[in-house]
């Protein structure tokens, strides 16, 4: 790579390696409350309104420059980097741990002016079977494993077994639990039945966080997704989460403005604090940042860090590697020059 003027440097901002150090976890957690159905039933969504408020965001809202760059590097530490394919093996899963310590080149940090910043990812995501080969890989990095469970991706397994598959990734070192709730008991209004079931979930998760796939793309209207996002929070989810990946929707920023809407009301009437989770469909750097300003805008800046945001992404790192690339040498690089993402 030819040597960068001086003037490509990020100029970053006084207090930025603060930022990017921040916790994982937020000692506080959500430990839920008594379900209010009176609660539940009294949301409402105004479908337009929610989809011409998306539209501004992608549509009227840039970052640039300097600026976009170290949003992009921002969106780097919100990541669950995953891998969730049938063929996973215990070394697609060790690569994937080595770019989730360093997910940037460091050339391409030390152009960015970054390389004393602690990039790295919030945490690698697999499923339940290369748990211990995650934490393995990751010892001593600081950066946790999370594991799909209860079923992933249909959430249709016995009941028994959907609740030992939490306590077996616990025990194998997970510290964080993605569940899948049974679509039909929001389909059918059955409140207190999603209810029971998450707040089983979080027991048998223990000390790990719970993240809560609402898999929105089969819930039918943005009423039912509002409705599930709170009933999952009066249960003690850390985390709601849009999608699998697994279905023909996932994340949109229509579902993401009501999903982040419902967190903001939860901690206004409860004051608990949640954090929210996109995952599936988002594959470039542009949409990142579209996600970014809605975080930004809807529930402030303390939302963009680890523990009150991330992105579910497996092809996402390659792009913004590409983009950062761009911005330090004015050329798009192919992607086979940057490690596995």
């Amino acid at each position: 790579m030819a040597t960068l003027p001086h003037n490509k440097l990020i100029a970053v901002p006084t207090g930025a390696a603060q930022a990017f150090d921040a916790p994982e976890h937020d000692e506080h957690r959500n430990p839920g409350t008594e379900l209010d159905l009176d609660w539940v039933e009294a949301v409402r969504v105004n479908r337009s309104a929610v989809e011409r408020r998306a539209a501004t965001l992608s549509g009227r809202r840039t970052v640039k420059k300097q600026w976009q760059a170290a949003w992009l590097l921002r969106a780097i530490t919100l990541m669950d980097l995953t891998t969730l394919s049938g063929d996973d093996t215990p070394g697609t899963v060790r690569r994937l741990c080595a770019k989730a310590r360093q997910p940037v080149r460091p050339d391409l940090l030390a152009a960015l002016g970054a390389q004393d910043l602690p990039i790295r990812t919030a945490a690698v995501c697999v499923y339940h079977s290369l748990v211990a080969t995650a934490v393995e890989a990751l010892r001593g990095s600081g950066i946790p494993v999370a594991a799909v469970s209860t079923g992933f991706p249909a959430g249709l397994s016995p009941w028994e077994q959907r609740v030992e598959e939490i306590h077996a990734s616990v025990d194998a070192g997970a510290e964080e639990i993605d569940i899948v709730i049974t679509r039909a008991h929001v389909l059918t209004g059955n409140w207190r039945a999603l209810y029971d079931e998450v707040r089983a979930f979080r027991q048998a998760c223990g000390p790990a966080h719970l993240k809560t796939i609402l898999a929105t793309g089969e819930l039918a209207t943005l009423r039912n997704i509002g409705k599930a996002s709170l009933v999952c929070m009066m249960a003690g989810a850390d985390f709601i989460k849009t999608s699998t990946g697994k279905e023909a929707e996932n994340a949109t920023l229509p579902v993401g403005l009501t999903m982040v809407r419902a967190i903001r009301e939860y901690r206004e009437r409860t004051g608990h604090v949640v954090g929210f989770k996109p995952a599936g469909g988002i594959k470039t750097a542009k949409q990142s940042l579209d996600w970014l300003m809605m975080m930004k805008e809807e529930l402030g800046t303390d939302y963009l860090r680890p523990h009150l945001f991330r992105f579910g992404a497996s092809s996402l790192l390659g792009d913004i590697e590409r983009q950062l690339e761009h911005y330090t040498t004015g050329r798009y690089s192919a992607a086979h020059r940057h490690p596995m993402a």
